[in-house]
């Protein structure tokens, strides 16, 4: 039976994913949880597995296509001879067409062998009558020529049905253009329809329509300088800048262009809001510096500071529910569950592994977690369980020099925290001046979810559970 394989949901903010190498070809054998196809989105590039066991048959979304998640990409066969609801052979023709002859007319071929199944894919109307005609494909995958409906079936076939009056070879309907492609057409304000599609059954890919843009720019380029006056000149929107040779033009990888996708439906969909404020975390220091050499070689892991705020962040989420939340249009969907996501600068791009229900971790679990997700999302190894589910971010900018920040949300979540450098900074204690270590947290919270009031007591409640972890905070 032949099986549609469709491309996982990854999350709820993840609504597209991009084709970026197959690993079967049509014709291979793929055993169950063989890797099937490479898969990039914004939150991961990932290998998905195969549902089920037996021959690809077909590849549906070509490598370069950007489809949305749930859409079929590959037909794999499983082996099992019938089709799971198919309805019986006599019915597989449309009901608004005669019913084939019970027996053959005297002019017909000698039947062949007695088919095992049938099947019809994409069935669709024709005209204003509501007829349809049939196109007989082998098994095996040949083709025949169309036929009338209403001609003789012959038995050893697969039938799919297809339209009498299909477009010619080359022309798509606006609907068969996937959501890049549609969003890459009208940000240069083409038209698709002057496009050569390289596609399957001549659909346009986003490849074919940055090879139309250069081959534009290299028209224009090479153009007179003045077109006659009879002939309008193309609108400004339409014509691609010609790099100068002060420049250089790097193309866009699909992670690049998932990230740029996912930031600004962050900034045009929540509106953001931000505030800081400063730890003192001396005594944390004086706890890490102590434990640091001990928990390295005990635990193989290095301890950071990281692990020490998200155990404060998601103490604190249990007391201001509000923060683990999203919007939903009518409500405010608050989670039951602790999952912070780790921001991760993989060579790819940004990464947001999660750590699933944080809450229940020791500072020793959280720096295990840290490390692992951290180590498989450089390798580029993370699995769909990994980016799933996040309820908060928290991105340790601190590591990378940063004092401050302003981070963007990662939708559909109520709010992303930074944790930035750790400093020695110079402060009023008892009306004295004392050197302490300062580290300034950062917060951009959905302000349609959360107002000033609770957001700053969500992050007083992490100042003071950081300030208070000192030698007698337990890790292990």
């Amino acid at each position: 039976m032949a099986q549609l394989i469709e491309l996982p949901h990854v999350g709820e903010s993840v609504v597209e994913g991009t084709i970026g190498k197959w690993l079967k070809q049509p014709g291979d054998r793929v055993e169950r949880y063989d890797p099937l196809v490479e898969v990039v989105t914004d939150k991961v590039t990932m290998e998905v597995p195969s549902p089920v066991a037996g021959e690809l048959l077909r590849i549906i979304a070509q490598e370069g296509e950007t489809v949305p998640m749930g859409a079929p990409i590959a037909e794999v066969d499983d082996g099992s001879g019938t089709a799971t609801g198919a309805p019986p052979a006599a019915a597989m023709v449309s009901a608004s067409a005669p019913a084939p002859p019970t027996t053959p007319p005297p002019h017909a071929a000698p039947a062949s062998p007695t088919p095992t199944s049938y099947l019809i894919t994409d069935a669709r109307p024709v005209g204003p009558t509501g007829g349809s005609a049939v196109e007989a494909q082998s098994q095996e995958g040949g083709e025949t020529a169309a036929e009338p409906a209403s001609a003789t079936v012959e038995p050893p076939v697969v039938i799919r049905a297809v339209d009498q009056d299909r477009e010619p070879a080359g022309e798509r309907a606006p609907n068969r253009l996937s959501p890049a492609v549609r969003r890459l057409a009208a940000e240069h304000n083409l038209d698709v329809d002057r496009i050569a599609g390289t596609g399957m059954g001549g659909r346009v890919t986003r490849n074919d329509v940055l090879r139309f843009l250069e081959e534009q720019a290299a028209t224009v380029a090479t153009a007179a300088p003045a077109a006659p006056a009879s002939i309008p000149s193309p609108a400004p929107a339409a014509q691609p800048t010609t790099p100068s040779a002060d420049e250089e033009r790097v193309a866009l990888t699909p992670v690049r262009r998932m990230i740029a996708d996912a930031m600004v439906r962050s900034v045009t969909q929540i509106p953001h809001a931000w505030s800081m404020v400063e730890v003192d975390i001396t005594n944390l220091v004086g706890l890490r510096n102590r434990e640091r050499d001990q928990f390295r070689a005990r635990e193989g892991v290095n301890l950071t500071y990281l692990p020490f705020a998200l155990k404060a962040v998601a103490t604190a989420l249990k007391d201001n529910p509000t923060m683990n939340a999203s919007w939903g249009d009518d409500c405010i969907i608050l989670k039951r569950r602790i999952n912070l996501g780790i921001a991760v600068a993989a060579p790819t791009g940004l990464v947001v592994p999660v750590i699933h229900d944080a809450d229940r971790l020791s500072i020793s679990g959280l720096a295990h977690a840290v490390a692992d997700l951290s180590e498989r999302a450089r390798g580029g190894t993370l699995r769909l369980e990994d980016v799933q589910g996040g309820t908060f971010t928290v991105n340790n900018t601190g590591a990378l020099g940063s004092v401050l920040g302003g981070p963007i949300i990662n939708h559909p979540q109520a709010g992303i925290l930074t944790t930035e450098a750790v400093q020695q900074r110079p402060v009023v204690i008892n009306d004295a001046i004392a050197i302490r270590w300062i580290m300034n947290l950062c917060l951009s919270f959905d302000h349609r979810i959360n107002d000033g009031a609770e957001s700053g007591a969500f992050m007083q409640s992490v100042k003071a559970r950081l300030e208070a972890m000192d030698g007698d905070t337990p890790i292990y």
